[in-house]
């Protein structure tokens, strides 16, 4: 990638989770009194440092394991599940594990901390942003191919978050951040996101999920993603509708939604990045200026912001600042090259 996509993906996700974690939790108002305006907000720094959330910290422990399950051979389910399992129980046993993480993955890594089958562990009752927050990665491993990408980026969500739109989402959310690694514009992203969903919302890929949707309510495997697909869908309707009368100055939320679910954390991500896209600064600004889950919004708009800009979209002080910069230095590196 000769923009260095992947080292601008990981930074963004990085630098946007940095941004949206001192707001999370904060209405706009009060955000307006610590930040000022949203086209001069700071990357807050701790003693020099841009900390950041689990939603980085899960992305590191999944671009690990992926880096160590390709290094054994072509990446299967067999071969991705047992690293990332284990990344994923080093992330919840860790000191570092204080930066408010989700309900559901605690859960689930406390039952995939007892062994067995990880379909057991797995939380279908929920389809929080847990599940695509983390999992841009899958889109940056050099020569995976469709179903790859695809049951890879499904696979991950399902080890803590099996609901389906959980797994359509980070399906879409890969996909998205593929697609603009390798140069499609902007505005051809919904559209082609739309295409893709299409053409597999009816395909369970049970080679990497095995039998996860016998454990749902649907009457076959098909109608279990289907579920999934369809939610994404609807949330990316509220994106055209949001995008017809785009206002940058808007809250964020208030057109596609808080967040706090994966499709509208999908949705509300790429709204702020089509709005702002060719000025990645902004758009994780923008994305962090909001009332809702603002550190994964701000996380998946800033992948996506450096998977179109690469690497030198983002100012030289904030990359230098960021926590775990060597690690995402080094995932980027591994992969650009």
């Amino acid at each position: 990638m000769a923009k260095r996509a992947a080292t601008g993906v990981l930074l963004g996700l990085a630098i946007g989770d940095a941004m949206g974690f001192p707001t999370e939790f904060d209405d706009v108002a009060r955000i307006a009194a610590k930040c000022g305006p949203w086209r001069e907000m700071a990357l807050a720094l701790s003693g020099g440092v841009a900390v950041v959330s689990d939603d980085t910290q899960m992305t590191l422990a999944l671009g690990e394991a992926l880096r160590e399950a390709t290094a054994a051979g072509s990446l299967t389910a067999a071969r991705m599940e047992p690293p990332t399992r284990a990344h994923f129980l080093e992330w919840w046993a860790s000191p570092d594990n204080n930066r408010a993480p989700g309900a559901t993955c605690l859960r689930a890594c406390e039952n995939l901390s007892r062994g067995g089958r990880w379909q057991a562990a797995s939380q279908l009752g929920s389809k929080g942003c847990g599940a695509n927050m983390r999992v841009a990665p899958v889109a940056l491993v050099p020569g995976l191919d469709p179903v790859q990408r695809s049951g890879a980026a499904q696979l991950q969500s399902a080890l803590t978050h099996g609901h389906p739109t959980a797994l359509a989402a980070s399906d879409l959310t890969m996909q998205a951040i593929w697609l603009l690694a390798q140069g499609t514009e902007p505005g051809e992203l919904v559209s082609r996101l739309r295409e893709y969903a299409g053409a597999n919302r009816s395909t369970y890929r049970a080679d990497w999920l095995g039998d996860l949707a016998e454990h749902g309510h649907d009457p076959d495997p098909a109608s279990f993603v289907a579920r999934g697909f369809d939610e994404c869908l609807a949330a990316l309707d509220r994106l055209d509708a949001a995008l017809a009368s785009p206002d940058p100055d808007a809250e964020p939320c208030l057109a596609t939604g808080a967040g706090w679910i994966a499709e509208e954390a999908l949705a509300t991500a790429l709204y702020c990045f089509l709005l702002l896209a060719d000025d990645p600064p902004a758009v994780v600004r923008r994305a962090a200026y909001s009332s809702g889950d603002s550190d994964s919004i701000a996380a998946l708009a800033g992948a996506f912001a450096g998977a179109y800009r690469g690497a030198d979209g983002w100012p030289a002080e904030w990359a230098a600042a960021i926590e775990y910069r060597e690690r995402l230095l080094a995932l980027g590196a591994a992969w650009d090259a």
